[in-house]
């Protein structure tokens, strides 16, 4: 509720009241559970957002949506209107718009890896020296090779590139071992299983988005839905670091202003610093420290201000305390720290009003204009102007279509990056590999065809050999064979050849026998009739003589031709 351009925040025994110059120099609402935060929350950024500043609302159990309807209908919202006396209260309703990690109660909210940049992505990831060394040689050889970082599968695909190229790239930009990059992928996959999948691509969230004001001068409630988000602690802490140091890197220094750019509310802040790695913190307190000169404001939400690192605390100037239950020593503990957070109100012991307030009551203590806190006051917190119940599922999703960001975050867009470049490099790669396999398996397969070939045509030209040996000896066989048939065929028509000559001629010669026989008788009688007187006997064996030698001369030198002469004429 705004009042004399301050907000009032509460009312005890005087108005107390937030001046917004000193908005930016960030707060702490802190108390048990049940003892109206949540209300305090509510009224605080009411009248942020009526004073013109937008708000940023981190909503862990779904119960902040109440500040885009219209408050009244709530008896105990009358009643405490009645008791503080509140004159000018009306009810309102903020311009306010949903936001939600998960795409699901709200517009998605995304950023990339290369916006996150890698040292603090070492950060939230928990890596040591090496491996954020890795990670930064990662994010430099894809930035210079034109490769954009923009989701959880862009950095595993330039991981992988890195560890499959480690031994060239090593040669430039120092030692990548495999080992390393192993590790950064296991604390990746931590983070995409947690939901960083959907967190991390684009359209990436521009955080001036959040910095608007309505039409007529409110700023805008931007409401985070956290039911989720707030089950995966590392993607909490991943986004809160993210967010804050998105706003101190991109919004200029500006100093103090009369009122601040924007004011961050963060419910159940314990959660992120419970268990956070001491770079992690070191960061949020840098930014928390810092940030204020970009006039930026900062209230954390916890049950103990025990919850939150001193370091941090210190930072911590416009508190709400509410009631702290001390049934333990060690509560009672937490009880003293808290009260001594406090300027000391000399009216009333702390500690003991702490323990003692009921609900909607606070101790409060907000800067003065010196920038100096103010001493510590009991008071009864303002209720809401808006309504102080929930959405229904429908309302929610008709100021979702209404908000006039729908257009520009609902839908992902998973344009051309490192992933698909890498893999169309990797998929051209295999192509050409299984082309060259293809040409080598070909190559292969036509020397196996050709060996194939040239043993099957050495086979055939042995048999062919061997059949024409096989031929030429038997045609060698059948031409010996023949050569012999013939010769034999020679001889015997020769054997038979002489036996007919001997036949002949042995015809001849008793042909020619006889002839001579004849002849001689008839010479020897011719003779013996001339010479008579002679011997019978001498003349016979003179004639014999003659005879035997005169066969042997026709024998040896004239038979054919005395035998054709005598076959001639014996014949005739």
């Amino acid at each position: 509720m705004l009042k004399d351009g301050k907000l009032l925040i509460a009312k005890g025994e005087k108005e107390l009241c937030i001046l917004p110059k000193m908005a930016n120099r960030h707060g702490l609402i802190a108390g048990a559970t049940g003892t109206g935060k949540t209300t305090t929350l509510k009224v605080m950024a009411e009248s942020f957002a009526a004073a013109g500043v937008p708000v940023f609302l981190a909503d862990i159990k779904g119960d902040l949506a109440g500040t885009a309807k219209m408050g009244g209908g709530k008896q105990w919202v009358e009643d405490s209107i009645n008791k503080l006396g509140l004159e000018g209260f009306a009810y309102t309703q903020i311009p306010t718009r949903f936001w939600d990690v998960f795409g699901v109660k709200g517009h998605p909210v995304r950023t990339t890896m290369t916006e996150i940049g890698p040292m603090l992505l070492a950060r939230i990831l928990n890596l040591n020296d090496t491996q954020e060394g890795i990670l930064n040689i990662t994010f430099r050889v894809a930035d210079e090779n034109g490769l954009l970082l923009l989701d959880i599968k862009d950095l595993r695909a330039m991981l992988q590139y890195v560890s499959e190229n480690a031994k060239e790239l090593s040669q430039f930009y120092g030692n990548i071992t495999k080992q390393s990059v192993s590790a950064i992928l296991r604390s990746l996959l931590s983070l995409e299983d947690a939901g960083g999948d959907q967190f991390f691509g684009e359209p990436a969230m521009d955080v001036k988005d959040w910095m608007q004001v309505s039409y007529d001068g409110k700023g805008f409630i931007n409401i985070l839905h956290c039911e989720q988000l707030f089950q995966s602690p590392v993607l909490y802490s991943t986004f809160m670091l993210w967010l804050l140091s998105e706003l101190y890197e991109s919004l200029p220094e500006v100093g103090d202003l009369e009122k601040p750019k924007m004011v961050f509310f963060f419910d159940e802040a314990h959660l992120l610093f419970d268990d956070a790695p001491k770079a992690l913190l070191q960061k949020i307190e840098q930014v928390v420290r810092l940030i204020r000169s970009k006039g930026v404001g900062v209230y954390f939400i916890t049950q103990s201000p025990t919850d939150i690192p001193d370091s941090v605390l210190g930072q911590l100037g416009n508190r709400v305390q509410h009631a702290l239950r001390a049934y333990t020593p060690a509560e009672l503990k937490k009880v003293r720290a808290a009260a001594e957070t406090f300027r000391a109100n000399p009216d009333f012991d702390t500690v003991d009003v702490i323990t003692n307030l009921s609900t909607g009551q606070a101790l409060i203590s907000f800067l003065d204009e010196t920038g100096a806190p103010s001493i510590v006051e009991k008071a009864q917190v303002l209720p809401p102007q808006t309504s102080t119940g929930t959405l229904t599922d429908e309302e929610r999703a008709n100021f979702m279509a209404n908000s006039g960001m729908g257009g520009k975050y609902d839908v992902e867009v998973d344009r051309e990056s490192a992933y698909e470049i890498l893999m169309q490099v990797a998929q051209e790669a295999r192509a050409a590999a299984e082309e060259k396999l293809r040409l080598a398996e070909e190559a292969e397969e036509a020397e196996k065809q050709a060996k194939e070939a040239a043993k099957e045509a050495e086979k055939r030209a042995k048999a062919a050999a061997k059949e024409e040996a096989a031929r030429i000896k038997a045609e060698e066989k059948a031409e010996a064979a023949r050569l012999k048939a013939a010769q034999k065929e020679e001889a015997a028509r020769i054997k038979a050849e002489e036996k007919a000559a001997k036949e002949r001629q042995k015809k001849i010669e008793q042909l020619a026998t006889s002839a001579a026989k004849s002849m001689t008788t008839s010479v020897v009688n011719s003779t013996l009739k001339r010479k008579a007187g002679k011997n019978a006997s001498v003349a016979e064996k003179a004639l014999t003589a003659a005879y035997n030698n005169a066969i042997g001369n026709v024998g040896r030198q004239a038979t054919n031709t005395l035998m054709r002469g005598l076959l001639g004429t014996l014949l005739k």
